[in-house]
């Protein structure tokens, strides 16, 4: 397939359920800010959220951003809305990736209109938030802007071989002492290789009556071969216009 992997696409190589696939897109429908947590390397965070994000409404801008005084002063006073994207919550010297002041200055500029999403790597969800507030300094306040985190694990020997799983997706109310507490979403139960429903999100898509008509969308989009880019744009566009 060419071009970026597609919800549908992760949903029919077994990375997610189409249930989690339609909770995401609900979440990003609504502007809800998401961090992706994974290790050890090439876990597919990028990949997971990138397919996340292409399901937003199609008038909701993205803004990359590395943390920088000038940009974060900018987008502050343009109030563009949207979503803040960072590469990576890292202390690696790689183009994109950011530690310290410059993750603290992008919190500070949500108070201006927009979503965030993130990613770093962490073993778990509370390892992930005690990364952003203990090890970069950011409040419990800002850090509970983040509502939903997706943790991913990788397996197989080289990246040829590589498969991924969605392992947890965990809704986050509030973040209290460096920690976060909420509930988990769905879990991935490694001994069966199935993904489990745990809970309904309490802070958006409310009711169960939303997520199965998106994860019927979902659902039929891998069951017809249908999970390029231009597939899912096009019954993405047309569930929003019933």
């Amino acid at each position: 397939m060419a071009g970026e992997i597609t919800i549908a696409e992760l949903v029919r190589n077994g990375t997610m359920s189409a249930e989690m696939a339609a909770t995401l897109w609900a979440a990003v429908d609504e502007g809800r800010s998401f961090l992706t947590v994974a290790i050890p390397r090439f876990a597919g965070k990028s990949t997971l959220s990138n397919a996340v994000l292409a399901l937003r409404p199609p008038d909701v801008p993205l803004h990359l951003v590395d943390g920088s005084p000038e940009l974060m002063q900018r987008l502050t006073q343009e109030r563009l809305g949207g979503y803040l994207v960072v590469a990576e919550f890292s202390q690696a010297p790689v183009p994109g990736y950011i530690w310290g002041e410059p993750v603290r200055r992008v919190f500070d500029t949500l108070g201006a209109g927009y979503s965030l999403q993130a990613a770093l790597h962490a073993p778990g969800v509370e390892e992930a938030i005690r990364a952003v507030t203990e090890g970069n300094g950011v409040s419990d306040e800002l850090a509970s802007a983040f509502e939903l985190v997706l943790y991913i694990e990788r397996f197989g020997d080289d990246e040829e071989s590589f498969w991924r799983r969605l392992a947890e997706v965990y809704e986050v109310d509030r973040v209290r002492g460096g920690r976060p507490e909420g509930r988990t979403l769905f879990r991935w139960q490694a001994d069966a290789d199935r993904f489990d429903t745990v809970e309904a999100p309490r802070g958006f898509a409310l009711g169960l009556d939303e997520i199965e008509a998106r994860a019927a969308v979902i659902a039929d989009l891998v069951s017809s071969g249908h999970t390029t880019e231009s597939d899912v744009a096009a019954a993405v566009a047309a569930y929003r216009a019933r």
